[in-house]
């Protein structure tokens, strides 16, 4: 393929990434499935699906459906847990042409120490936790409430000696003030934001379409969402902590993206576009480099946080 223009290199956290877009949790399957039917040279960094310690099924089907301005999905943490991952995935990822986030998640803090020590040890730079899930009974415990997502994040940081440390936030809480508590407690990165607990119902059949009832939205509608609250937590929080966002919402082209950066994200998160269009990140990151050479920048970095309030 051919190489991402310079401008795009972005350093998240002292990760270095090619590119400022990042697969959210799962879009690429397990690790990097997607790379079957797409290039993910054109992609800074792939997240894992989220980890826990045991295997999980995830919810029953129907389990992801389309709205007329995105996504629902209630996938329920699917995944073959830390100990399969470790063995049958993780010795690929330093071939990767992408860096790699592995995604945690888990009932308690212990779960969530035992499967980011795991995958520390088996050589990711960056782990993300999971603490926003709408997809489970109990996935948003601790995103919830500030001072249980502090003693979490505490409890993780203790024993992750070296990688660096995400925590994914909902769209829908005291934004600013978990995005306080994660930085305190040590976060190297926050991710803003996970899906928006949403519900569609079938008027026919009179049933929600998913199977769970609720689920998470995701795409174009809750994009201008997400980038109102990467600017607040940018200009409140992560910004005078020198703290990275990646920011993550119905990020469908490079104007999406770019609007991202401009409110405070160092890195942008891709999904529900990965599903519609798996060969995006290349369109993003070529329109993402045009416009930084119209706005007369170096690099990418230099445009983070730049809008004119």
């Amino acid at each position: 393929m051919a190489a991402p223009d310079p401008v795009l290199q972005t350093r998240l956290a002292g990760l270095a990434l090619r590119t400022p877009l990042v697969a959210a949790a799962g879009t690429c399957g397990v690790l990097d499935e997607l790379a079957e039917v797409s290039d993910v040279g054109w992609l800074g960094a792939i997240t894992t699906k989220s980890l826990t310690p045991e295997s999980r099924e995830g919810n029953a089907p129907w389990r992801v459906v389309e709205t007329r301005a995105g996504m629902l999905n209630a996938i329920g943490l699917a995944n073959p847990g830390v100990d399969a991952f470790v063995q049958e995935h993780a010795p690929r990822v330093g071939s990767l042409d992408a860096a790699v986030i592995g995604s945690v998640a888990g009932h308690a803090v212990a779960d969530f120490v035992r499967v980011a020590t795991a995958l520390e040890a088996a050589g990711l730079q960056a782990i993300e936790l999971n603490v926003s899930c709408p997809n489970t009974a109990d996935g948003r415990q601790f995103g919830s409430d500030a001072t249980l997502l502090e003693s979490l994040v505490r409890e993780v940081r203790a024993a992750v000696r070296t990688s660096t440390l995400v925590v994914k936030l909902p769209p829908d809480g005291d934004t600013l003030r978990l995005a306080a508590a994660a930085v305190a407690a040590g976060a190297g990165a926050l991710t803003l934001c996970n899906t928006y607990p949403a519900m569609q119902i079938e008027p026919e059949t009179r049933r929600p379409s998913l199977s769970r009832g609720s689920g998470g939205l995701s795409g174009p509608g809750v994009h201008p969402i997400v980038v109102r609250l990467v600017h607040l937590v940018h200009r409140e929080v992560a910004g005078p902590a020198r703290v990275p966002i990646i920011g993550l919402g119905g990020v469908m082209d490079w104007r999406d993206a770019a609007e991202l950066v401009l409110a405070g994200a160092t890195a942008v998160g891709l999904g529900t576009a990965l599903m519609v269009d798996p060969s995006a990140p290349r369109a993003i990151a070529r329109g993402l480099a045009a416009w930084c050479r119209r706005q007369g920048v170096r690099e990418i970095g230099e445009l983070v946080g730049a809008v004119r309030a």
